[in-house]
């Protein structure tokens, strides 16, 4: 089988990881940068083209997209779907994970749990909407935020205004959301695989901090899931339309709440905090599930 995998970066612990698992059991791969590929739109015979040569011979993509060049590399993806190609998750579904609140509003949709939510636009309305998720302290989180990145903690109501009043004057959309005390800077990520959880880690937030993100220095273990728990992650994975996700939940007294699911969820923490070999488990997802014309969507929008 030859496989594709959209990445910018090939050193990438992830990336490098899906290339060796692939090699391992015998398969062909090659690392595609997306945003150096371009694209012949029509509608007689779709083509993606790299370094000036035709991609027209993989069996499956996997995309590997960073949230800053969601928008070109998904449509390098849809444009892969049109030519029936295998692609991991499909550009729809990835595109909807993007989008915090549209992933929000489908995961409501399905009844699955998460922490109270408020979004607006107009600035007289920060009172009502801090009220609307319990008041202080409460989460208030940039649409485009990753990593951790633009999330902030506001522990009092005056906090919070100054916040949301400085996103607006910036002219982001934002999330204000309730806070979980009792999850204490702790979350988990359960890594899913064609629907089943396949690893779980707890993430711990660094002394100071409530962001639980490796990136920022939290700590990460091995954590045994719930049936609870597990049914959660299965269903806003499914919710979301990914075959490879990483659902990130936090432990409430009301039971396990869903805070993102993640399109292209990151190997390293999961692979060295379980020991378990994580991208194998993708391939052979891909092995049994990789048809010409299998990709649902197939380019549509």
């Amino acid at each position: 089988m030859k496989i594709g995998i959209l990445s910018q970066n090939a050193a990438l612990y992830s990336t490098s990881r899906l290339v060796a698992a692939a090699e391992k059991r015998g398969h062909s791969v090659q690392v595609i940068d997306p945003l150096l590929c371009y694209m012949d739109v029509t509608s007689h015979r779709p083509m993606v083209y790299y370094r000036s040569r035709k991609l027209d011979d993989f069996d499956a993509i996997i995309p590997r997209v960073g949230a800053s060049v969601t928008f070109y590399a998904t449509a390098v993806l849809r444009q892969f779907e049109m030519m029936n190609v295998y692609c991991l998750n499909e550009s729809v579904a990835i595109s909807r994970s993007r989008d915090k609140l549209r992933a929000l509003q489908l995961l409501a949709r399905k009844g699955i749990g998460m922490p109270v939510t408020g979004f607006a636009h107009s600035t007289k309305m920060s009172s009502e909407l801090i009220k609307l998720v319990g008041g202080a302290p409460l989460v208030i989180k940039l649409l485009e935020g990753t990593q951790g990145k633009g999330v902030v903690l506001a522990e009092t109501e005056a906090a919070a205004e100054s916040v949301i009043d400085a996103f607006r004057d910036l002219d982001e959309y934002f999330l204000v959301q309730e806070f979980i005390k009792e999850a204490e800077g702790a979350d988990i990520r359960c890594f899913v695989v064609g629907g089943k959880v396949v690893a779980a880690m707890m993430r711990k937030a660094k002394s100071g901090d409530f962001r639980s993100n490796l990136h920022r220095g939290g700590s990460a273990m091995e954590v045994k899931l719930t049936p609870e728990e597990r049914k959660t992650a299965q269903r806003a994975a499914t919710a979301m339309g990914l075959n490879v996700s990483g659902v990130d939940i936090i432990r409430s007294k009301h039971g396990p709440l869903v805070i993102e699911v993640n399109s292209s969820p990151g190997l390293e923490g999961i692979e060295k905090s379980t020991g378990k070999d994580v991208a194998s488990m993708v391939i052979d997802y891909i092995e049994k599930n990789a048809k010409p014309g299998a990709s649902k969507t197939k380019g549509k929008g």
